[in-house]
């Protein structure tokens, strides 16, 4: 689910009673959600169906294989082997966090995306029996990291347990920016009606305007998007969108900020419709989870291997 997708009406937003739930968990519950989480390796968005996602004492689901937990979100140190990816930066956004359900007045407070003004950040959608988006993306984000690693990149999470609640969706966006990333994936989940099946990648449009100018990498992103969805329609066995981009499984956008603001190569995937059963029975499985986190991998490293790292500068007074 977009993390700043406030004008679409497919995700209704949770209410006040969600909210209090969720503040209200006792703290045995929440003790409890906190340990499931650290093994589980567990956007801007609108209005939610029906049915609110479950509190964070009944959200998160794990499977065997899960990769080990981690303190934090930036490992500048990790990767660097002399695997096949290895001089290369990849940003990975798990879309929403945990915590957002606590923090109601924080991510709903209005951050610039050069357009116009959208909130903070979002819950997220849920599956009917309350797995919620925000744990599979942080699962799928950490099983993604270290498949990267093994291939020698450097990667950095925008955040992974190491915060209450976001980043906002601006504060993602300069993350990959300063990271100065070859590229950045934003992991998502849909919300959609039920019947809507598959997959999809959102990718940037052209934007100018205030500080968001995505001229120079709405091209590169579009490869990326492009090579993503291929390799996760072969890893996963998942058909392309059937309710988004009339079979292609790319949707751009012009109104997201976590694309507006980005001057590097970035997409977002929403690996399937959390709303719907079938979809729903996938993203609750840790070996599907395990394959998706494959699919971008691989997408990734036939982007990043087809163009070759820049030339170095000439030497001073050389043409």
């Amino acid at each position: 689910m977009s993390y700043d997708e406030t004008d679409r009406p497919r995700r209704p937003r949770p209410g006040p009673s969600a909210i209090a739930a969720a503040v209200l968990v006792p703290a045995a519950a929440l003790a409890g959600w906190l340990a499931i989480e650290s093994v589980s390796g567990a956007q801007e968005s609108g209005a939610r169906p029906s049915g609110t996602p479950a509190s964070p004492g009944t959200s998160a689901r794990t499977g065997p294989g899960s990769p080990p937990p981690s303190t934090a979100a930036k490992r500048p140190e990790d990767g660097g082997g002399r695997g096949p990816l290895h001089g290369r930066t990849i940003v990975i956004d798990p879309g929403h966090n945990p915590g957002n359900f606590r923090h109601p007045d924080e991510i709903n407070a209005l951050v610039d995306i050069g357009t116009n003004r959208k909130p903070c950040d979002a819950t997220g959608t849920s599956t009917d029996d309350g797995y919620t988006e925000a744990a599979f993306t942080r699962d799928v984000s950490r099983r993604l990291r270290a498949l990267l690693e093994e291939r020698g990149a450097r990667v950095e999470l925008t955040h992974d347990g190491d915060r209450e609640f976001g980043p906002c969706v601006d504060e993602r966006a300069r993350i990959g920016n300063r990271a100065r990333a070859d590229a950045v994936v934003s992991v998502h989940a849909d919300g959609a009606a039920r019947g809507s099946r598959g997959f999809h990648l959102i990718l940037p449009g052209p934007v100018r305007a205030g500080e968001a100018d995505t001229r120079k990498i709405v091209g590169p992103s579009r490869e990326l998007g492009e090579r993503i969805a291929g390799a996760f329609a072969r890893a996963t066995g998942s058909e392309r969108s059937n309710y988004i981009g009339g079979g292609t499984g790319l949707d751009v956008r012009t109104d997201l900020g976590g694309l507006n603001l980005s001057t590097v190569p970035k997409v977002f995937i929403e690996c399937g419709n959390m709303r719907d059963p079938a979809d729903a029975a996938l993203l609750t499985s840790a070996g599907w989870r395990q394959r998706a986190a494959q699919g971008i991998a691989d997408g990734l490293h036939a982007q990043l291997s087809t163009h070759s790292e820049p030339p170095p500068p000439a030497p001073s007074g050389t043409r």
